[in-house]
Formats: C-alpha cells, structure tokens, sequence
C-alpha cells in the first residue's frame, strides 16, 4: 500500500519558506470562523489556514491600519513587549498535527538572548502583522497543507480555496480520495485526508 510520506532530505524538509497574507475570507461550512490564505513568496503555493472571528478582525483591523480606542489584546501583548524590549523576529508554522497548525513566536531580548514562545497560528499571524515581522512556515507543511496555484488564477481563486474541502459531504470526499489515489496526486490526498481526520 502506498503511504502519504514522501523521502524529503532533511535539510530540505525543515527549508523556511517566507509566507505573505493573500487574502482572509468567511468560511462559508462553519459561520463562526474564517480562513487567511499565506502565499508562498517565491512561488505558486498558498496555505488556508482556519482562524475564528476574533482573531480574523484582529488580522483585519493591522492591515487596514486602525486603530481602536483602546489596545485590542495583541496590541496589548505588542505594547508589553515593547515595555520589555523584547522584538519579534519572525513567526514560524512550525507543525501540523490532526489538522492543526502550530505556530512560534521568535523573540529577541536587548541583551541578543533570543526566545521561542508557542502560540496559536492566528494569533501569531495577528502579532506578525502589528511588528510587520516576517512569516514562515516549515516546507513539509506546505507539501503536506499547501495548494499550487498558477499566479494568473489571481485572488478570487484564493479566496475560493476557504472552503475547497470543507464543503465536500464526507462521501463526496471518500470519492474524491479514491479518485486521488487512483491518480497517484498524493499531495492532494493528504488535504483531503487532513479534512476527513477533522471530521473523526
């Protein structure tokens, strides 16, 4: 039986690939939540990543530049470590496990100590946007979660990927894995194995 795993080198397998936010759209199969779409900055793959509605509006309000008339709390978290000089360097996804995405803070202190601080996806998202810090996500996670797209099929395209598998009845995806399988389109298969394992 072939398996999900691919043979990556392990340099390769743990390559940083720098993310951008492409979009952040309503999921239209759970009312309550929304997806931000990452792209690949030097490349086709986008990553749709599950967030709730705080964090969504929390995401929305640093790139739209608002401020609110008191600190939301990942301004508040943004002002403590300023307080405290610590500067964050970068977010990195860090794992996918059953479904989820895990995410870390990295931090530098005054003194060039530097701190990894575990933290939810979206929220890290959300802090990334206040310091204008970079965002990374570990290259087996986008093998693994990543979609391909050609740059031509533009952002009404990526908005589309919110709901790609999440509106698939639980049959329709058992056709769709057979048929993947079948095709030996693996990549595609571990998505829709990652949507039927959030569904156990």
């Amino acid at each position: 039986m072939i398996g999900f795993s691919r043979l990556y080198n392990k340099k390769d397998f743990m390559r940083k690939i720098q993310l951008s936010i492409a979009a952040l759209a309503t999921n239209e199969s759970q009312s309550n939540n929304f997806v931000v779409i990452l792209k690949e900055e030097e490349g086709h793959r986008r990553l749709p990543v599950v967030i709730g509605g705080f964090e969504a509006q929390a995401i929305a309000i640093a790139i739209e530049k608002i401020k609110p008339n008191r600190p939301l709390t990942h301004d508040l978290f943004k002002n403590v470590l300023i307080e405290l000089k610590v500067e964050l360097k970068e977010v990195i996804i860090s794992d996918l496990k059953n479904g989820v995405f895990y995410a870390k803070l990295v931090c530098a202190k005054e003194d060039g100590t530097q701190l990894e601080i575990d933290s939810r996806t979206s929220d890290a998202i959300a802090l990334a946007v206040r310091f204008s810090s970079p965002i990374f996500a570990y290259d087996f996670i986008l093998q693994d979660a990543g979609i391909s797209l050609e740059e031509e099929e533009g952002e009404s395209t990526e908005k589309q990927l919110a709901n790609k598998w999440e509106t698939y009845p639980t049959g329709k995806l058992m056709e769709a894995l057979d048929e993947a399988l079948e095709n030996e389109d693996y990549e595609k298969a571990a998505q829709i194995r990652d949507e039927l394992n959030k569904r156990k």
